[in-house]
């Protein structure tokens, strides 16, 4: 079994409507690799609350009713995958952020995967073109 970090931007997509989003799809096969044992997520403790953050904000919008979001954190909640404080990551996530021009908590997912030896899947093509060349970096469109 290999061992990712998936960042929220892929998670997300595992909550939101299809009809907003991209890269469903390719969301939704590595959560079902992890549900067959194929792939193990590890995530930084900050992955939760920037999902649910998103559903917030898609609830804020109208996109999704507040009964939808709340069944979404449900579904979010009962899965635990293992994590790592953010605090062991941040001096690392900081440098990067600042050497790189990429946000902390972006970096956090970095410096997660490079402490864990093994790549980050992000859906946040951006991030991906600025750091794959120096870090362990993946989009979520080129898996």
């Amino acid at each position: 079994m290999s061992l990712v970090v998936v960042d929220a931007s892929v998670a997300v997509k595992w909550f939101l409507p299809e009809d907003a989003e991209t890269l469903v799809s390719q969301a939704v096969a590595l959560l079902d690799a992890y549900d067959h044992e194929e792939l193990e997520f590890l995530v930084p403790d900050l992955f939760y609350v920037e999902i649910a953050s998103a559903i917030w904000k898609a609830v804020r919008v109208g996109r999704v009713s507040r009964a939808f979001a709340d069944q979404a954190l449900v579904l979010l909640t009962q899965r635990e995958f293992p994590t790592v404080s953010s605090l062991k990551l941040l001096d690392k996530a900081f440098r990067i952020a600042a050497d790189y021009g990429r946000t902390v908590y972006d970096c956090l997912y970095v410096a997660l995967a490079i402490q864990a030896d093994t790549q980050v899947i992000t859906a946040d093509e951006r991030l991906a073109n600025a750091l794959a060349a120096r870090f362990p970096v993946r989009w979520l469109g080129g898996v």
